[in-house]
């Protein structure tokens, strides 16, 4: 599996390519308060007022919603050139002005979600490779932790810029055990308010549905939703026909993609194992391949109410209709 980066300029001159939809990734996340201060001497316009008296400050309170977003063509190849032009924001139904764009590759700070139950066994290697390639996609400045569960989730490894920590953890990992696949989601996403950037994401590696865990698929969907973490999955599956036993081995591929899809991120089924290594590398240029959007939403109420946020791709002439795959929304702010 080829990973391809297209510039829109390629893309809209490409005679080959089909009409169809073209999938995106999008990742929304939850609107934040700042308080900025000015602390400028503010002379005003009216002689009968008073200026402000030198150190006074002014404060100004910003609700800012912002949008990771990836887009790619109709054979899943990442098209970079778009321009805030190109897209459409709605909350709550009300179209929303964008007031901030970038296409930067901001330094990440990432939970790679390791399963290490018994059923991993001779999966183990390919898995240890697909996280060797994905690494080869990082930046310097990126920081990373390592949770590894089967029974139980553990932190194996805290944050650290060192690639070859993970790595090394990962080479003494022995399968066995259960698996409490959101027991270590939940422990991932508690890990990452300690993050140090403001982009974040986990990547889960795991090969079948949860029979271990405290924590309830309802419990983990709402966590999620609240967190500022784009989530990514690699579903190791084996055939329906042969695929578990219990109703919650049956139900791993769907939990997986309804978990990863709220965020924004999605999930990668895999049966092939050797497709393992290609499909992680994919994962990790596109969350290089991001495009940041930002708005000031028109309903500044501080209700802690959800708010649904619709991302459309506007029609460009000579392209196919874009898809777009984001995050349902998010919790306004209490105060």
């Amino acid at each position: 599996m080829a990973v391809a980066v297209l510039p829109l300029r390629r893309l809209l001159l490409s005679s080959a390519l089909p009409v169809c939809l073209v999938a995106a990734i999008l990742c929304a996340a939850p609107a934040y308060s700042a308080d900025a201060k000015v602390g400028a001497k503010l002379v005003s316009a009216d002689p009968n007022l008073e200026p402000l008296p030198p150190g006074s400050s002014i404060k100004v309170d910003v609700q800012l919603v912002l949008i990771n977003v990836t887009v790619t063509d109709p054979m899943s190849r990442l098209v970079t050139g778009l321009g805030k032009e190109h897209f459409k924001i709605e909350e709550d139904k009300t179209e929303q002005v964008i007031t901030q764009f970038g296409a930067e590759d901001a330094p990440l700070s990432l939970g790679l979600v390791f399963d290490a139950s018994s059923s991993m066994g001779h999966k183990m290697s390919k898995a240890r490779e697909a996280v060797a390639q994905f690494f080869k996609t990082s930046n310097p400045e990126d920081e990373f932790f390592l949770v590894q569960f089967n029974n139980r989730p553990e932190l194996v490894s805290d944050f650290t810029h060192r690639i070859e920590e993970i790595q090394n953890r990962l080479t003494f990992t022995e399968s066995k055990g259960r698996t409490a696949l959101l027991d270590a989601i939940y422990l991932a996403i508690s890990k990452m308010k300690e993050a140090r950037h403001t982009k974040k994401a986990l990547l889960v590696i795991s090969d079948g549905g949860d029979n271990s865990s405290r924590y309830t698929g309802r419990e983990i969907k709402r966590l999620v939703r609240e967190a500022d973490v784009q989530i990514y999955a690699i579903g190791i599956f084996e055939p329906a026909s042969s695929r578990g036993r219990t109703p919650e081995e049956l139900s791993g591929p769907g939990l997986l993609s309804e978990i990863a899809e709220q965020t924004g991120g999605r999930q990668f089924p895999v049966e092939n194992l050797n497709e393992l290594p290609d499909v992680a590398a994919k994962i990790g240029v596109e969350l290089r391949n991001q495009y940041v959007l930002g708005y000031v939403p028109s309903n500044l109420d501080k209700d802690g109410r959800w708010r649904r946020v619709k991302v459309e791709v506007k029609k460009i002439r000579g392209m196919p209709q874009l898809r777009s795959h984001y995050r349902l929304g998010y919790y306004a702010p209490t105060r």
